[in-house]
């Protein structure tokens, strides 16, 4: 099958850490033209008119954990007959390859192309496979992961490992290109803090009590940008208001996020692979803090990798505290070497090709059907 007549089935749920490298490949492969499909879950409506997909289709899906076994029984139905339709639904595409991004609505389709004998190559976003992937990872033909060395990976699944990083989007892209802004001693320093929907909860409780601890004239040169909650937006504007710092912008989502995170001088923030990926593309030094309860613990393996060269401190949530986080910002502040040292590392992290470098793994494996 020559690239031209090829069609590749992207499968990924309807959330940002997974639609976003998908998105980035689809526009990879489409530079090259193959067609691409997307399945997806039903989450599909907030995206389905920007994905570069030439058709998405709808797959029943569910997450069986939790402790009630009649969810998880329920979950495991749902997923069962949402293998029934992704089976029709490749019979009829008929792709050269299904590539699957994690999380459970990649379970039928994936499941489903393996059993008809189609090609597939999982894309482990994570430096610890998800338990999604680790179920499908037997049966795949390939394996891309966004980080070199990534733990939990099956002992059955044999399939070749290539490193191609995380996809990037193009704003990230062109994020990149934006040196670290100069930070003098005495000069503004933006700061830029946010936790996705399940961490900006901790993000407003803790960092403006953490700012409002520094000295007054530290936290003058304070210009910071943060993503709360929308019911916790009154009150961390209000915080910052009563601190007199001016310029502050505070909102629920920010759609310039890349270009909010090439302006920063120190990102305050959770640590999904995506993140990790794009502090490390546009190279920006780091104050991460891993979600915890994670089964997989991914978040914290996925900030230990930047933590470990010096781009990023690694902070538990245990240990963001007021106290903590002031000491952390007055340290950097007055240490603007090591704010540039920490930028440089993590840019040294950086992989801004891994949408062609996946690419190129997803044909040259269609390529041998």
């Amino acid at each position: 099958m020559t690239v031209a007549q090829a069609t590749v089935l992207l499968c990924a749920g309807g959330t940002g850490g997974h639609l976003f490298p998908a998105e980035s490949l689809a526009h990879a492969l489409r530079a090259r033209g193959v067609r691409v499909a997307l399945a997806t879950d039903a989450r599909v409506e907030s995206i389905k008119d920007g994905f570069p997909a030439s058709e998405i289709v709808t797959i029943a899906s569910a997450t069986p954990s939790g402790r009630s076994l009649v969810k998880r029984g329920m979950a495991v139905v749902t997923l069962g007959r949402g293998f029934g339709m992704a089976a029709k639904e490749i019979r009829r595409i008929d792709p050269a390859a299904i590539v699957g991004f994690g999380g459970y609505p990649t379970v039928p389709p994936m499941l489903a192309g393996q059993i008809l004998r189609v090609p597939t190559i999982l894309h482990e976003q994570n430096a610890v496979m998800g338990r999604a992937n680790a179920f499908l990872a037997r049966g795949a033909r390939r394996i891309a992961t966004g980080f070199k060395d990534v733990r939990g990976v099956p002992a059955k699944a044999t399939a070749p490992r290539t490193h191609t990083g995380n996809p990037l989007r193009p704003a990230v892209i062109e994020a990149a290109a934006s040196p670290y802004p100069a930070l003098a001693s005495d000069g503004i320093v933006n700061l830029l803090v946010f936790g996705g929907s399940q961490g900006a909860r901790i993000m407003s409780e803790i960092v403006p009590k953490a700012v409002a601890q520094l000295p007054a004239d530290i936290r003058a040169r304070l210009r910071i940008v943060q993503q709360a909650r929308a019911e916790d937006l009154a009150s961390v504007q209000n915080e910052y208001l009563a601190l007199g710092l001016s310029g502050t912008d505070v909102a629920p989502f920010f759609r310039d996020m890349p270009a909010r995170i090439a302006a920063a001088h120190l990102v305050v923030s959770r640590s999904g692979a995506s993140t990790v990926s794009e502090l490390a593309a546009i190279g920006r030094p780091s104050i991460l803090v891993p979600l915890p309860g994670a089964l997989d613990q991914d978040q914290a393996a996925n900030a230990e990798t930047l933590s470990r060269i010096g781009a990023a401190l690694a902070l538990p949530q245990s240990a963001f505290t007021p106290d903590r986080l002031t000491a952390e910002l007055l340290d950097s502040i007055s240490a603007p070497e090591k704010l540039t040292a920490a930028a440089a590392a993590a840019k040294s992290a950086g992989i801004l090709d891994a949408a062609e470098r996946l690419a190129d793994l997803v044909i040259e494996t269609a390529a041998h059907t």
